[in-house]
């Protein structure tokens, strides 16, 4: 009979698993309503009590065990419970990438919570193993050899699961509750490997391209000769309509009455997002290169090697001086080698703004616009044209006011973010028309591009939205109508002294497109390739995506079998995403306008306006 201790120490795993899986299943579902299915318990246990074992042979001490299967469970399950609650979707490979910038956005006890548990991981993992017993060679040898397949081999782990349990692209959120958090994770990062992205050879490139040019006849720029004016793009943070929401029960419209004037004029147009919540990123890779997102990562992180000719770049091939400005850390989604890549010149970030007006760690829009005028001197109405891009801060979740905003609208709505949002955009509204009377003032013959980068957090679970009618708690329950609600942020394109432009529902990698229409640059540009086939607007979204008739309807094109309409922009997409992978991390075969400029990022005395073209990274 073997003795207590050991007995006990074989158990351990087993209780100890037992325990963790049944407190964080409790955390998940009751704290963020994100439940494993019943019928994935069974298997996602047996799972976690394998890694268990793997960790318990490896661990030097008991109590090291303990605290890092603890650890580890914990950020696997509640972890991803934040995430589906938030934006939708589990946790993807893509988003240890993006950590760091995640990471960024805390301050204070949340950041503690966020980075203590990786840190204490990271801790453990790296001093506490023991290789002093043959059940850890085991565990070794299963760990590596696990590793080694997942990478080089990722197929004969892909293959099997998913013949077995499916994959909807389309729905993240169903794959990871019918699955369990382990085999989710372990499914997932196959694909990770399986599907990394390769660029095309040359005849598969230029094939694609052909297709897309052909596509594009007819569909040019208007005629004109090229006049430079200053451009002006201002991606608004979470900027939206909130009385879309029915059931909030506002005592005042949040919008101030001269945008919602302005966007009447404007035929009340809207910008198609590629996100929703966050990840404001993918709706500037857009607006600025003109071409779809169309997965859930961070396009700036790794899917832009190349220095690409985006609009900045082909502004600059133009004479013109490139500008972009952003009231946040430089790293933070890879900015500072994004917009250089994408041909800025000059990029002002969070030291190079006098913080005079916060609200908690986000400055105001009314002090971004001051600062942003002052620096770049307008109008310009000699010398060089500009190209001014601003990316507002203020708006962020969860919408902090400071002393001198105080609340103004109240709401009846469960939901705390429906009255702290509404309130946001009181103030985020007039001041954008504050700016935008200032600028036009100043610049009256520029073209001005102001648009909301995505709808804002709402609640877990979309609740608010829930709450009033307009979206599914679930993405998989969407309607066709709750997509295009999901990514329709609004949008003004004013056209100098003609104004506001109607646009229509666009998507926002089509904006570009419009403005070097509007400037008459009429030679070959990137942008040439992403002109939607004829009769609809398509809306890329992570495993699906949305065609926008000319009729009105609406077609979800998810999985075959595909409506005739689906399969036209289905085939398109398929060529869009050759050329994209070609242009931002191949061998740009399909380059249509070279480029040879450098960016410096900048650091200036936040005091006074800045005059200089070229500044000293720092």
């Amino acid at each position: 009979m073997p003795p207590l201790n050991t007995v006990l120490r074989t158990l351990l795993p087993i209780v100890s698993t037992a325990l963790f899986y049944a407190l964080f299943y409790l955390i998940s579902s009751l704290q963020f309503d994100v439940a494993i299915k019943p019928a994935a318990i069974p298997f996602d246990y047996l799972l976690q009590l394998i890694v268990a074992y793997v960790l318990f042979a490896l661990s030097r001490r008991l109590w090291v065990f303990v605290l890092l299967q603890g650890l580890l469970t914990g950020v696997l399950y509640v972890g991803n419970a934040v995430k589906i609650s938030f934006f939708g979707g589990p946790i993807m490979p893509d988003d240890v990438y993006a950590l760091r910038s995640l990471l960024l956005v805390l301050e204070g006890w949340h950041f503690i919570a966020a980075a203590a548990p990786l840190a204490a991981i990271a801790a453990l993992l790296l001093f506490n193993f023991t290789l002093r017993h043959w059940s850890a060679y085991l565990a070794s040898t299963i760990v590596i050899l696990t590793g080694i397949t997942l990478v080089y081999e990722p197929g004969a782990i892909l293959q099997p699961l998913d013949r077995h349990f499916g994959n909807s692209v389309w729905d993240q959120r169903s794959n990871y509750l019918y699955r369990g958090a382990t085999l989710y994770t372990l499914q997932e990062g196959a694909r990770y490997f399986a599907d990394a992205h390769t660029p095309p050879d040359r005849d598969l490139a230029l094939s694609a391209a052909a297709n897309l040019l052909e596509n594009a006849k007819g569909n040019t720029t208007s005629a004109g000769n090229f006049t430079p004016r200053n451009v002006h793009i201002v991606l608004l943070e979470s900027f939206w309509d909130p009385t879309l929401l029915e059931e909030a029960g506002y005592d005042r419209d949040p919008l101030a009455p001269a945008f919602r004037a302005l966007w009447k004029q404007a035929g009340y147009s809207h910008a198609m997002s590629p996100v929703f919540g966050g990840y404001t990123a993918n709706a500037e890779f857009e607006v600025l290169c003109g071409f779809p997102v169309v997965e859930d990562n961070v396009k700036f992180e790794r899917q832009l090697l190349n220095d690409a000719p985006c609009l900045p770049h082909l502004l600059a091939e133009n004479g013109y001086r490139t500008l972009a400005s952003h009231p946040n850390v430089p790293v933070f989604w890879n900015r500072i080698n994004a917009y250089r890549r994408m041909g800025f010149q000059t990029y002002w970030s969070k030291q190079d703004f006098l913080r005079d007006d916060m609200n908690r760690e986000f400055l105001s829009d009314a002090s971004l616009y001051r600062q942003v005028l002052e620096k770049i001197a307008v109008p310009v109405d000699r010398g060089q044209p500009l190209f001014n891009y601003i990316v507002t801060y203020f708006g962020h979740w969860n919408y902090p006011l400071n002393d001198a905003r105080p609340n103004r609208i109240t709401a009846s709505s469960s939901v705390d973010e429906v009255s702290s949002y509404a309130n946001t955009m009181y103030y985020k509204s007039a001041e954008l028309m504050t700016f935008l009377e200032n600028l036009q003032a100043r610049d009256p013959d520029a073209i001005i591009v102001l648009f909301g980068d995505h709808l804002p957090f709402m609640g877990e679970n979309y609740s608010a939205y829930v709450e009033s009618g307009v979206l599914a708690s679930k993405r998989s329950d969407f309607s066709a109508d709750m997509y295009r609600f999901y990514v329709s942020t609004p949008v003004i394109i004013i056209d100098g002294t003609r104004g506001p432009l109607k646009t229509g529902d666009l998507a926002i990698y089509q904006i570009p497109a419009i403005v070097l229409g509007l400037l008459h640059i009429n030679g070959p540009a990137i942008m040439d390739y992403t002109q939607a086939p004829e009769g609809m607007q398509v809306r890329p979204l992570p495993g699906l995506h949305i065609d926008l008739l000319a009729d009105g309807s609406v077609e979800v094109c998810k999985e075959p079998p595909f409506s005739q309409p689906c399969q036209v922009s289905t085939r398109w997409l398929q060529d869009v995403l050759v050329v994209n992978d070609d242009l931002f991390i191949g061998q740009q075969f399909t380059r249509q306008v070279p480029y040879h400029s450098e960016m410096t990022a900048v650091s200036t005395p936040p005091s006074g306006p800045h005059t200089s073209g070229s500044l000293t990274e720092r």
